[in-house]
């Protein structure tokens, strides 16, 4: 049996002492983001699902044979008494804002977690996977939740409540629901250039990108057939600013921090073909498809940091900021001393502070999605 010596023991007091200091801190000097939101009232949404990677798994890669996750501090030394929720920042992501302001609940939970209410389940879930893609090999590539296993265990929700409620109950509940995909950056990022496999098959970037959006298609037919009518698909944020990629795609990461340029340009012409794609679709398949463009308000934090309360854009808040994730960043990483003036968590995930500044640009267009 694995036994610790006392100075181990020492040492691992004073890291968990270290880490509670500091979140007191930021629990005193600032007020809750969520807190700053006034939900809206009597809107006809009736539950929210989530669909895609770790920009809004909320911790259902805990319950996967994967490396892949985040379950252990400083992750979630924002959330709510500093839980380690599985989501990949230091606190709430983008659709829990939403899941707030849409009166529905204050968090989304994983769907795979078993201890969740009836109560609990009928107002949403996030059914995504950390390391996730829309390409099925992406998934495979970390041992995760492909697209259409998401899409199964949809499937399985659906006669779940069919089960629980009855079928129109279920029927009425998922027709007025919101349902939300945000996936695709890890297709590009990790597989098609950080692998050979898929540039041996699609020896163009332009045939890789009409691949993904193909079965783009095919995943937003299964959720309508399914029986959603409200369907809200993120784009890509400019991956060329990420921290990791700059890392690896610089010439001397240390000094040269920009964006890479080459990489943002792919992801722009992919929204372009994604924005096609999906108007096409809101003509033909019944249901109301809109497109939402993280790519412009994260672009415009990264040029005018200051301007929404930021000073660091190209480096994560923990550890070096540099290439650390999952378990790189841990209690023993080193954390910058105020992560709500940094734009990425780890090198690869927004804070809660950008996740919130993300929230409020798209606002506008749930609104306009509500009515």
């Amino acid at each position: 049996m694995l036994s610790l010596s006392g100075s181990s023991h020492c040492v691992a007091a004073r890291l968990v002492l270290h880490y509670l200091l500091l979140v007191s801190v930021y629990e005193a000097e600032t007020r809750s983001l969520k807190e700053q939101i006034s939900p809206l009232k009597n809107t006809s949404i009736s539950a929210i699902f989530v669909f895609g990677d770790s920009t809004v798994d909320s911790g259902n890669n805990n319950f996967l044979k994967t490396s892949f996750k985040c379950n252990f501090p400083p992750y979630g030394r924002r959330f709510p008494n500093h839980v380690a929720t599985g989501r990949f920042t230091n606190g709430l992501l983008a659709t829990d804002f939403v899941a707030h302001y849409l009166g529905i609940k204050d968090y989304v939970p994983p769907y795979l977690d078993s201890t969740l209410s009836l109560d609990e389940l009928k107002t949403g879930v996030s059914f995504a996977s950390a390391g996730s893609g829309i390409d099925p090999l992406t998934a495979q590539i970390d041992g995760v939740l492909t697209l259409q296993m998401q899409l199964d265990n949809f499937k399985a929700y659906k006669t779940r409540m069919e089960s629980s409620i009855g079928k129109e109950g279920a029927k009425a509940l998922i027709s007025n629901a919101l349902f939300l995909s945000s996936v695709g950056t890890n297709d590009f990022m990790v597989n098609y250039y950080g692998l050979p496999i898929r540039r041996l098959a699609y020896t163009t970037i332009s045939a890789y990108q009409k691949f993904i959006l193909h079965n783009v298609q095919l995943f937003i037919q299964g959720l309508v057939e399914l029986g959603a009518r409200k369907i809200a698909v993120v784009g890509l944020p400019p991956i060329g600013c990420v921290p990791v990629v700059i890392t690896l795609n610089s010439g001397n990461a240390l000094t040269q921090r920009g964006c890479i340029e080459s990489l943002c340009s792919v992801a722009r012409d992919y929204n372009r073909m994604l924005q096609a794609t999906l108007a096409d679709m809101q003509m033909s398949h019944g249901a109301r498809v809109v497109y939402v463009d993280i790519y412009k308000p994260l672009d415009e934090i990264v040029r005018n940091p200051r301007q929404f309360g930021f000073e660091k854009v190209n480096v994560g808040c923990c550890g070096s900021g540099l290439l650390e994730v999952s378990f790189g960043c841990n209690l023993k990483s080193e954390l910058c001393s105020d992560d709500s003036k940094y734009v990425f968590w780890d090198a690869i995930h927004p804070t809660e502070a950008a996740y919130y500044s993300i929230f409020q640009s798209i606002r506008p267009l749930i609104d306009n999605f509500l009515y």
